[in-house]
């Protein structure tokens, strides 16, 4: 599936994490995540291209005050399953994509007293996904919005 023949698609993440002050209001928040990434075709979407990824970020907090934060950081991704889907089955595309994706994050959140938070983040990434560099480069680029708790 090319650049020009993809779209969005909707996927879930999860995971943990651990936030470590360092000085006055910044921190350092690194996370282990589960993420499902990956494009469905535009002219066919039932075409679906499913990309699921163990996600390391590591962010740098700022709390613009007590309970909102936002945060930047470089993300490391590794590849754990790589599959074309269609209506008529699945095809392994582990020969067509890397297992290794590098991005950067850019993000927000607000913690109420409870615990609970909401949070909302972009992940722009820089390496060309694609094995080889065969072709057109393509980057995964992808929108978190979740739910935190935090103990």
């Amino acid at each position: 599936m090319s650049s020009d023949d993809a779209k969005a698609k909707t996927g879930i993440y999860g995971g943990v994490f651990a936030n470590i002050p360092v000085a006055g209001n910044f921190s350092l928040q690194p996370e282990v995540l589960y993420s499902g990434m990956g494009a469905k075709n535009k002219d066919n979407p039932s075409i679906r291209l499913n990309l699921d990824y163990i996600s390391v970020p590591v962010m740098v907090q700022y709390n613009v005050l007590p309970a909102l934060y936002l945060e930047a950081g470089p993300q490391l991704s590794f590849a754990i399953n790589k599959k074309i889907k269609s209506d008529n089955g699945s095809l392994d595309a582990t020969r067509l994509y890397n297992g290794f994706d590098f991005g950067l994050g850019l993000g927000a959140g607000y913690y109420f007293e409870q615990g609970f938070g909401v949070t909302a983040r972009y992940v722009a990434g820089l390496t060309n996904i694609i094995e080889n560099g065969q072709g057109d480069a393509i980057r995964n680029s992808l929108f978190q919005v979740g739910v935190a708790y935090k103990f």
